[in-house]
């Protein structure tokens, strides 16, 4: 005997992996951009290439993964929404659910783009890429930077950073504060700029002062209007802003 599956669990499974999926994308792309150094360094490896690529590919997969699952559980509780994704998760229509959110996409996504490439000009010396080769794809901003990292810093992370204090502060009780709601934003922003050092130091070979300003401050801001975003109109808003404003960015970039 098959025991029946609650339509509210069935919408939370068939969204969780559908998030999932809609995400590895990106990570396939960023694994791809790495092949070339990690090509011309094979011999300094630990490992095969196939087996560092393969070993690469599967950690953020599974961090992906538990991003997902932590966003998928905890985000409608303290309102946090995919609403356009949550609609399709549960067959009904999307459209209805992703129009209010064009227009906050389209307008965050510009003034996103603005800021990036205002950031250009300014640049440290070390973050300026040598060529136009050594630079990031743009298949690489669009899918894991618009989409992957949206699901790693906003659905997942931001979704717990602002469940922590609702359950322990207010005991689970009514709608979170909005200083829940601002920490939560701010705390996914400074966490979304942190997580671009690694590539930083990478690029620069050293996180010097005036590199660490520059990523820090460069990203969180961006980091505080995607939060804004996710947090008033929905995680689709936020993922077309990030997408459009690399987008839009790319030819001066």
């Amino acid at each position: 005997m098959t025991l029946p599956v609650a339509p509210g669990l069935r919408a939370g499974w068939r969204l969780g992996i559908g998030l999932w999926l809609l995400g590895l994308p990106g990570v396939v792309a960023v694994v791809w951009a790495l092949l070339p150094p990690l090509t011309a360094n094979e011999a300094l490896l630990p490992a095969p290439l196939w087996v560092v690529v393969l070993l690469s590919g599967l950690q953020t997969a599974v961090l992906l993964a538990a991003a997902v699952a932590v966003g998928t559980a905890l985000a409608p509780r303290v309102g946090l929404r995919a609403p356009a994704l949550s609609a399709w998760g549960a067959g009904r229509p999307v459209a209805p659910a992703l129009r209010p959110q064009w227009m906050p996409g389209l307008v965050g996504g510009a003034l996103g783009a603005l800021w990036l490439v205002l950031l250009s000009h300014c640049a440290p010396d070390g973050l300026r890429p040598a060529d136009s080769s050594s630079a990031m794809p743009l298949v690489v901003k669009l899918l894991y930077g618009g989409i992957t990292e949206e699901l790693l810093v906003r659905w997942g992370a931001m979704s717990l950073l602002l469940w922590l204090p609702w359950r322990v502060v207010q005991r689970g009780q009514g709608a979170p504060r909005p200083v829940w709601v601002a920490l939560a934003v701010v705390l996914s922003a400074l966490l979304f700029a942190v997580g671009h050092l690694p590539a930083a130091l990478a690029m620069a070979g050293a996180l010097t002062p005036d590199v660490l300003v520059f990523v820090l401050v460069g990203n969180t801001a961006f980091g505080l209007l995607a939060g804004a975003l996710f947090a008033r109109w929905g995680l689709e808003a936020a993922m077309l802003a990030h997408v459009l404003a690399h987008a839009l960015a790319h030819p001066w970039v």
